[in-house]
C-alpha cells in the first residue's frame, strides 16, 4: 500500500491567494512589528492573520534569514543557570523580545572560560542577531571586539570604560546601604565577603564597602575583607571561616557581595556553632527569590530583576535598528530589604 502523501506546507503565496492580496502585503502583515506592520491597515492585517492561522502557515525562518540577513534570535550568555537571580531577568528579556518577534537562545557557561568559548561559538554559528551577556569580565576585550560586529548588551556587568551598552544595579550605592544599615544597628566590626575582583560586580561592591566604611569613620582592616574566587556558597563559607577564625577580633556583621556568598556565611556560622543574627549579622546582595526562605530570612539588597531584562532587551532592539546609536549604560536603583539576619548590636 502506498504511504499517504506528505501534506504540503502552506506558503506566503497560499495565504496571499486566500486573502486576495499581494504576497508582499502578507509578508509585511506577518512581520515582527515596527514599520512593516504599520504599512498594512488593521483590517487587512487581521484578515491575513486569521487566514494564516487557518492554513497553519509557519514562516520559513531559514528563508527569511537569507532574505533579510536577520535570524530574529538573540543569544543570552549566563554564568550559572541554577542561580535564581537569572530566571526573572530572562523572563524580562523574553517578554520584550517577543513583542518584536525575537526568540532567546540561552547559553550556560558554568562560569568556565573554556565552556564559555564553546557556548559563544555555538550561538554565533546559529546566526544570532545580538548577544546579551552576563559573563563578561571587567576588561571585556573579547566582547568589546565582538561588539563592533553585532549588538551586545551586558546585564549585571559594566566594563570599566563603559564602551558597551549595559544594564546593572547601582552596586556601590547598594553596598553602602548595607553597611550603613548594620552600622545604625550598632555594629562597628563590619566585615566584607567580596566577590571576584575581575568582575565589575565584585569590584564595585567592594568599592561601596570601602567608601561607606570611610564615610562612617571606620577603618577597613585587611582581616575584615576576604575575596571570593566565585559567587558560590562554598566560597562564601571559606571566606566566612577565614573572617571568623583568625587571631583578630571577630566581626559582628558580614556584608556579602551576593546572596550565594551569604548562604556560605550561614553555613560557616552553623559549622562554628555561632548564630545569626545573635553572634554575627549577615547582609546579602541581589535579594534572590530564596532569600526570605532562609533561616533566619536574609536581609539583602534588592534590584528589579525583571526590569533589568526589559531594559536590556530594549537596548538590544535599539542597537539592531541603529548600530550607531549612542551607547547607554543604565543603573537601576537598589533597595534595602530588612529581614531577620540583622539585629541590634550594643556598642558598649
Amino acid at each position: 500500500m502506498n504511504s499517504p502523501q506528505r501534506m504540503r506546507r502552506a506558503t506566503i503565496r497560499d495565504v496571499a491567494r486566500a486573502a486576495g492580496v499581494h504576497p508582499s502585503t502578507v509578508s509585511r502583515a506577518l512581520g515582527n512589528g515596527g514599520q512593516a506592520n504599520a504599512l498594512v491597515n488593521a483590517e487587512t492585517r487581521a484578515r491575513i492573520l486569521r487566514i494564516a492561522a487557518e492554513l497553519n502557515f509557519r514562516p520559513d525562518i531559514a528563508a527569511r534569514t537569507l532574505k533579510t540577513g536577520q535570524s530574529h534570535t538573540v543569544g543570552v550568555l549566563l554564568p550559572d543557570l541554577t542561580n535564581p537571580l537569572f530566571p526573572p531577568i530572562v523572563r524580562g528579556l523574553e517578554d520584550r523580545f517577543a513583542e518584536d518577534g525575537f526568540v532567546v537562545l540561552l547559553g550556560n557557561t558554568d562560569d568556565d572560560a573554556q565552556r564559555g568559548e564553546l557556548v559563544l561559538e555555538g550561538l554565533l554559528s546559529r546566526g544570532v542577531d545580538a548577544l546579551v551577556v552576563a559573563t563578561a569580565r571587567r576588561d571585556g576585550t573579547q566582547f568589546l571586539e565582538l561588539s563592533r560586529r553585532l549588538p551586545i548588551v551586558l546585564i549585571n556587568r559594566v566594563f570599566d570604560d563603559q564602551l558597551v551598552p549595559s544594564v546593572a544595579t547601582d552596586e556601590v550605592a547598594g553596598v553602602r546601604m548595607a553597611v550603613e544599615h548594620v552600622y545604625r544597628l550598632g555594629h562597628r566590626r563590619i566585615a566584607h565577603v567580596a566577590g571576584p575582583q575581575d568582575l565589575s560586580t565584585g569590584r564595585n561592591r567592594y568599592r561601596g564597602y570601602v567608601a561607606e566604611m570611610g564615610r562612617l569613620g571606620l577603618t577597613v582592616e585587611d582581616s575584615m575583607v576576604c575575596r571570593a574566587g566565585l559567587y558560590s556558597p562554598d566560597e562564601g563559607s571559606r571566606c566566612a571561616r577565614e573572617l571568623l577564625q583568625g587571631p583578630h577580633e571577630r566581626p559582628t556583621a558580614i556584608v556579602a557581595a551576593n546572596d550565594m556568598l551569604a548562604i556560605g556565611c550561614y553555613q560557616a556560622l552553623h559549622a562554628l556553632g555561632l548564630n545569626c543574627p545573635e553572634d554575627v549579622a549577615i547582609v546579602g546582595f541581589n535579594d534572590a527569590p530564596f532569600s526570605d526562605l532562609l533561616s533566619p530570612p536574609l536581609t539583602s539588597i534588592r534590584f528589579p530583576h525583571y526590569q533589568v531584562g526589559l531594559e536590556a532587551a530594549q537596548l538590544v532592539l535599539e542597537r539592531i535598528a541603529d548600530p550607531s546609536a549612542p551607547i547607554k549604560v543604565i543603573f537601576l536603583p537598589p533597595e534595602l530589604v530588612v529581614r531577620g539576619s540583622t539585629c541590634t548590636k550594643s556598642t558598649t
